[in-house]
């Protein structure tokens, strides 16, 4: 079975639609999501290192100033790479149209194509598992610091929508067709009436 198809098969409907910039209560639970996850992150950490270090100026202004610009650069480099890992996953699984952007709220990768639900899951969750793992690598050869911890409670945290659709999409068939055009999703199932 292909991974992804440019046109929607006769036979299905839309079942529905995830846009997280027009439902404002959906975008509030994911928000909730992502501090809730931020939290039971930043907790532990803050009893292992104070979050106070974070604010030490003991090197000097000049170090602390160099190492906050170094922090700002990586957390946007981590937004552009983690949104060219969905690009590239889609690509993978045979999308031929990627388009990239920026809302205001959200960067996203999205297409017109339609991907079955497998390969969808995949494309949503390759980014938290890719970055996971190097951001943990990361943290375990910087001596610990709120530093680099920082970009693994982004990744995990920024990750709530793509929890939330996976939690969502886990029940629904195999043969079920997501249609991402990055700031929203609308799922097709297979028509009862075929």
């Amino acid at each position: 079975m292909k991974s992804s198809l440019e046109q929607l098969p006769s036979g299905y409907e839309p079942a529905f639609s995830v846009n997280l910039q027009k439902d404002k209560k959906l975008a509030f639970l994911v928000n909730l999501i992502a501090l809730a996850l931020a939290a039971v992150m930043a907790i532990p950490m803050h009893f292992r290192i104070p979050i106070q270090t974070l604010f030490d100026f003991s090197d000097g202004l000049a170090l602390y100033l160099i190492r906050f610009g170094t922090l700002l650069v990586a957390l946007l480099a981590y937004i552009v790479l983690h949104e060219a890992v969905h690009g590239i996953t889609m690509k993978l699984f045979g999308c031929h149209r990627v388009k990239f952007g920026f809302t205001g709220l959200y960067a996203y990768a999205g297409t017109e194509e339609y991907l079955f639900k497998w390969p969808y899951l995949v494309v949503a969750l390759a980014p938290v598992i890719l970055w996971g793992v190097v951001f943990a690598v990361l943290c375990c050869v910087v001596p610990t610091s709120w530093w680099v911890y920082i970009l693994q409670i982004m990744n995990i945290s920024g990750a709530a929508g793509h929890l939330y659709v996976t939690i969502r999409f886990l029940p629904l068939p195999r043969s079920t067709l997501v249609q991402d055009q990055g700031v929203s999703m609308t799922v097709f199932r297979p028509s009862d009436k075929e």
